[in-house]
């Protein structure tokens, strides 16, 4: 886990909670992916949510929910690799590579990408409000 420090002890400790926070909200995204969850998925996405594919396609909040819950992929693992985190406000951008096991058919397919996510912090809670996966690495 990488972040950037303040200067100060009482920032430092403030900036890497509030990353640690990030990451374990990022990882809590990827296990709802993986679970089917559209209500834990839907609750940590901002309203105005947004995400590229690494097939360059885009959804809103809606339209990703349906997509990652409802059969069209369906998910069995995402684990971030490495992940960094810079905040800056309330606002933090995080950066992982991802290795994602999906189905494809009666096959598990795994393969790794590049995925970075914006998040906000909104009366303490973190959600995601866009991002953007690929392309496929392997």
């Amino acid at each position: 886990m990488i972040g950037r420090v303040l200067s100060g002890q009482r920032d430092t400790l403030f900036y890497m909670d509030s990353v640690e926070q990030v990451i374990e909200a990022a990882e809590a995204r990827a296990a709802a992916l993986a679970d089917g969850d559209a209500s834990r998925l839907a609750e940590l996405l901002h309203e105005d949510f947004r995400w590229t594919a690494h097939v360059g396609e885009t959804y809103d909040r809606t339209e990703y929910v349906r997509r990652n819950t409802q059969g069209h992929t369906v998910w069995r693992s995402q684990d971030l690799v490495d992940p960094e985190v810079v905040i800056v406000g309330e606002t933090a951008v995080l950066y992982a590579q991802v290795k994602d096991v999906v189905m494809a058919g009666d096959n598990a397919e795994a393969f790794r990408m590049p995925m970075t996510q914006v998040w906000v912090r909104l009366n303490g809670d973190w959600k995601c409000l866009a991002g953007h996966a690929g392309p496929r690495l392997s």
